[in-house]
């Protein structure tokens, strides 16, 4: 293994039986990378979409639990309850809701394995992997970034 960018083949790619020699073995081998870096800006831009909804989902879930405890509690269940003359005290963390949080790590801990993935293939310094690394990433920002950014306008 070379420490320096190179373009000769033989370096081993991800498990010790992986050894693209040939340079139809590193085409297929950069292919690989860029869907995997495809699929991990794709899973950003879900994980990014999901967020939004799961938040519309707690805000309408908070809210209509706020509003039935408000209307028919008596005043010193109130102030147990969170609140205080007819005012509710903040959340400053949303609640734990199993679905959206088992989900919600669940993408994030694969986009952490897609992402550790491509970093131990630009670890062996094949200029070709890392060239398709960054093209990936770069052509997945491009189709899936917008909808990173979307919570950002609204």
């Amino acid at each position: 293994m070379k420490n320096y960018l190179h373009f000769t083949a033989g370096d081993t790619l991800l498990f010790q039986t992986w050894h693209p020699n040939s340079s139809g073995a590193i085409a297929g081998a950069c292919i690989g990378l860029v869907l995997v870096g495809l699929l991990e800006r794709w899973l950003s831009a879900t994980r990014a979409e999901l967020e939004s909804y799961w938040h519309q989902r707690t805000l309408a879930l908070t809210s209509h639990d706020a509003s039935e405890e408000k209307c028919c509690e008596d005043d010193t269940a109130s102030e147990k309850s969170g609140f205080a003359a007819g005012r509710k005290i903040a959340r400053s963390v949303p609640p734990f809701i199993a679905a959206h949080d088992v989900s919600r790590g669940t993408i994030y801990a694969v986009q952490a394995l897609l992402g550790y993935i491509l970093m131990l293939a630009a670890m062996t310094f094949e200029a070709a992997y890392v060239i398709s690394i960054i093209l990936a990433l770069g052509i997945g920002e491009i189709l899936f970034g917008r909808m990173n950014r979307r919570n950002a306008l609204h």
